[in-house]
């Protein structure tokens, strides 16, 4: 799977997560702070790695900051990007199956190696759910997409 990580901050856990993506077989394109001469700034960083995904040269993404909300903010203005902020692997779990988020938002702050690991394994094991209204609801958000570009 292509997978574009950003990072405002080059912080441990953002180089533990690019190793951990590539060692589960991932081609990675990283953003910000992660590639020398990049824009770290994490509104920047984020928006390039949501674009990646909106525009497909990504399957999905992953964005860091701090406390993961600037990024999640900023990768969900991307039309077509559903960013999920996750601070453990129920909740990332559930972003992939109820919401079919494509975009990870994780924080630098909260993230250890064991949660990081839990945290992935439930992201990359979950599929998004086929039960009617789970597609109605991402479908909405689909359309709020939409009016928003008409604007």
């Amino acid at each position: 799977m292509r997978i574009s990580v950003s990072s405002d901050m080059d912080e441990p856990v953002a180089r533990l997560l690019v190793r951990e993506l590539r060692s589960r077989g991932h081609d990675v394109h990283e953003h910000g702070a992660l590639r020398p001469g990049a824009d770290a700034r994490w509104a920047a960083c984020s928006e390039a790695a949501a674009r990646d995904v909106a525009e497909g040269a990504a399957d999905q993404a992953v964005v860091c900051c701090w406390t993961g909300t600037g990024a999640s903010i900023a990768a969900n203005k991307v039309p077509g990007v559903r960013a999920a902020l996750c601070t453990d692997a129920t909740t990332a779990d559930g972003a992939r199956r109820w919401n079919d988020a494509n975009v990870l938002a994780l924080s630098l702050r909260l993230t250890s190696e064991p949660v990081l690991k839990e945290i992935l394994d439930a992201w990359f094991t979950a599929e998004p759910s086929e039960d009617p209204e789970d597609r109605t609801n991402v479908a909405r958000v689909g359309r709020l997409d939409a009016a928003r570009g008409d604007s």
